[in-house]
């Protein structure tokens, strides 16, 4: 079976733009940082550390840890690489498993045949070793391999996430156009909010950055949300183990926040389902929620941040009609924020610019394909705006 205390290099993947914060994250455990590329960091550790990581990171997509490198000019150089790998000792015979994979090479013209070959030399290396094989198929129940091949230089992975980490389990109802929750959490760690001031979030769709905010104020574990990982299906794993693990992140967790996290939409049913959401999550203790137009949303005193995530003019309502709402945003943080810090994420330059306000900073991010910039401005209060002026 794995020894889940052998280490090797650990590969961790991110959306595009958000490397910078999973490189804090990944040293904030302690891990050492190999490298760091657009979409990820590699790091060196153990099985251990990976669940560790799938547990623990907010902006992490997939925590692969490697088992092989080899040089394969062809499918038939792969398979008689792959077959020798010992696959009795991570993949029980009475498993399941499946391939996943990033694949360019000049002698593949289907990713989904470089798949079937490795699926193949795993399922014959069982056949060899035990007389029985593994089932397998598409879905990341079990044990998920990762294959990435480039040219002729191939790495042989487990992914011990399975699913994206991005899936928390927690968006019962995703209403419209639902950001991404590795990506919102990128965003509010991009914000440097940490719970101990307010955050006020108008147009709070189906309420992510809101519950990612939430999650990252009272550290809470956003892997503590989910009942699956593929790591729970290596042979090997300790259940118990896991649970210490867990243990430890919870003495951790906060009980109450420093603020008050406002939550408000116009959109009746945006609420319901933000409100849902968070219940889902168990954070809804620490959010207020309002049915409310933006401007009229709730700003407490003593400051803090309040982030905004409108419309591109994209996907969602026509760029001449949003000129409006956006001139509106310049005018509430003007009128209603003073002594905070205000947000906005948007991937619509020409809109941004009707907020009428200088910003402070501009952190660019991707969402999906759209690219975006989270615009921050320095809200002064009275006089403090008075003189900056002068």
């Amino acid at each position: 079976m794995a020894d889940f205390q052998q280490t090797s290099r650990i590969l961790v993947t991110c959306p595009k733009r958000t490397s910078f914060l999973l490189h804090d994250e990944i040293a904030a455990l302690d891990l050492p940082i190999r490298e760091e590329f657009v979409t990820g960091v590699e790091t060196e550790g153990s099985l251990d550390d990976a669940m560790r990581i799938n547990l623990h990171t907010r902006t992490g997509y997939h925590v692969h840890f490697l088992l092989a490198t080899f040089s394969a000019r062809d499918a038939e150089d792969l398979y008689r690489n792959v077959v020798a790998i010992e696959w009795e000792r991570y993949i029980d015979e009475d498993g399941y498993l499946s391939i996943t994979s990033s694949v360019d090479n000049p002698t593949i013209r289907n990713t989904l045949f470089a798949n079937l070959k490795c699926k193949d030399a795993i399922v014959d290396r069982f056949r060899q070793v035990a007389g029985r094989r593994p089932d397998s198929g598409a879905e990341r129940s079990g044990v998920v391999v990762f294959l990435y091949w480039r040219n002729d230089h191939c790495s042989i992975f487990l992914d011990t996430s399975g699913e994206p980490l991005s899936k928390r389990s927690y968006r019962k109802i995703p209403h419209r156009a639902p950001m991404q929750e590795s990506l919102a959490a990128g965003v509010m760690l991009a914000t440097r909010w940490r719970g101990d001031d307010n955050l006020v979030n108008p147009m709070c769709g189906s309420g992510t950055l809101a519950i990612e905010a939430a999650l990252l104020g009272s550290n809470r574990p956003p892997g503590s949300l989910r009942s699956n990982f593929a790591f729970m299906h290596i042979k090997g794993f300790d259940p118990l183990r896991w649970e210490a693990i867990k243990k430890e992140a919870r003495r951790d967790i906060r009980k109450k926040l420093g603020g008050r996290i406002i939550v408000s939409d116009r959109d009746e049913a945006a609420v319901v389902a933000a409100r849902k959401n968070a219940i889902a999550a168990g954070v809804d203790h620490l959010m207020e929620f309002e049915v409310c137009d933006f401007r009229e949303t709730t700003v407490p005193e003593g400051g803090g941040s309040v982030i905004m995530n409108p419309e591109y003019g994209e996907r969602l309502g026509d760029e001449m009609k949003l000129e409006a709402t956006y001139r509106g945003i310049g005018d509430f943080f003007k009128q209603k924020c003073g002594g905070y810090t205000g947000y906005v994420f948007t991937g619509n330059s020409f809109l941004a610019k009707q907020i009428g306000l200088k910003t402070k900073r501009k952190i660019p991010f991707f969402n999906t394909t759209i690219d975006c910039r989270l615009l921050e401005y320095e809200l002064y209060q009275g006089s403090r705006r008075h003189e900056a002026a002068e």
